[in-house]
């Protein structure tokens, strides 16, 4: 994912999201986020904002920070910034979000690294993502650039 997003509640923003896949640009409202194939001028996919999170908490940051120091976590200090990893499970993750624990149901456990900068905010959250069969999955998202919040409006329709 790469792009500029607004951290503080509502989560919004603009992004381009790249896997193994596809690439898709990704426009995120209060009520909608919205994807299409990146480069066309096709129709915008639709999906209710509240629905539509992933597997990692991103507009409770903080609380998911708090949730892996509960949980028998390793602090890896000598250098900034700070990293905290905690095995974690999506009942654990539903502690802090409802919906992103819901979509992490499918795994048996989540392998998390949060690294936090001298200013207390978290730069980088990365998760391996265990299942019974099938192979792992590893999402990381990078925070950088910590500015004014950006504007964001829905994509003109197609």
């Amino acid at each position: 994912m790469e792009g500029r997003v607004n951290l503080n509640a509502p989560f919004t923003g603009r992004t381009t999201d790249t896997t193994e896949q596809y690439t898709e640009d990704v426009v995120i409202t209060r009520q909608k986020v919205y994807r299409r194939a990146t480069k066309t001028h096709g129709t915008w996919q639709q999906f209710p904002a509240s629905v539509a999170k992933g597997g990692i908490p991103t507009d409770r940051l903080p609380q998911y920070v708090r949730l892996m120091l509960a949980h028998s976590t390793s602090v890896h200090q000598g250098g900034e910034p700070l990293r905290v990893s905690a095995r974690l499970t999506p009942k654990d993750i539903e502690s802090v979000d409802r919906t992103v624990g819901h979509n992490l149901r499918p795994a048996t456990t989540i392998d998390a690294d949060a690294w936090i900068d001298n200013q207390g905010r978290v730069v980088r959250v990365r998760q391996k993502i265990h299942f019974a069969t099938g192979p792992d999955i590893e999402a990381t998202i990078t925070f950088t650039d910590f500015n004014n919040p950006t504007p964001v409006n829905a994509p003109a329709a197609q």
